[in-house]
């Protein structure tokens, strides 16, 4: 299936977050995909609790779940992703590196894996040591699945200090500046691969 994507109203995709609803990586990621409907994008998420119900990944299994299916088809419609992911020593979380691994059902679409998509990235981690390492990893990846990273990868540090107020919103405005960037790299990009040649 070939990206139903238009240069007015792409499709972003949010992977990420943890097995605790409403965790720190997974409100960033929501505050990343709120960003992109302002700028007028359609959005679709996929938190840690969904990912929490994707099996282990085995290149060997035939039989997909139900929630497989739905992580292959959002992510085949995409014409943006943002990942987020905690730093859990050092590196990418296990949970987020399953659905990643998970994308190899993308392997032979005319566009495997996230071939021809910007993909902006977002590390949450006790320490800007974990956030750096973490992001390093994950640009990785994201190279290995054919995507393009964002020259704007944001890491947090939510031991320096809040990240949000009472009200949701993000307590620093460079933090929301942060993410406003790098969603309108992804969109940027999303938007130019739209276009007529």
């Amino acid at each position: 299936m070939a990206s139903s994507h238009t240069a007015a109203k792409p499709l972003i995709v949010g992977i990420g977050g943890t097995t605790r609803p409403g965790s720190t990586s997974e409100r960033t990621l929501i505050k990343a995909l709120e960003a992109a409907e302002r700028a007028g994008a359609r959005t679709l998420l996929f938190n840690g609790p969904f990912l929490s119900k994707l099996p282990i990944y085995d290149p060997s299994a035939s039989e997909a779940s139900a929630e497989y299916a739905e992580l292959i088809e959002g992510v085949r419609g995409a014409d943006g992703v943002v990942v987020a992911t905690p730093g859990y020593h050092g590196s990418v979380s296990g949970l987020v590196k399953n659905a990643l691994d998970s994308l190899e059902g993308l392997r032979t679409d005319s566009r495997p894996y996230f071939d021809g998509r910007a993909v902006g990235l977002i590390v949450t981690a006790d320490g800007w040591q974990a956030g750096g390492t973490t992001l390093s990893a994950l640009r990785t990846v994201i190279h290995a699945l054919r995507g393009w990273p964002t020259p704007m990868g944001v890491t947090f540090n939510p031991s320096s200090g809040p990240l949000f107020n009472a009200a949701g919103d993000f307590t620093e405005p460079r933090d929301a500046a942060q993410i406003e960037l790098m969603v309108g790299q992804v969109l940027e990009f999303a938007r130019g691969r739209a276009e007529p040649i």
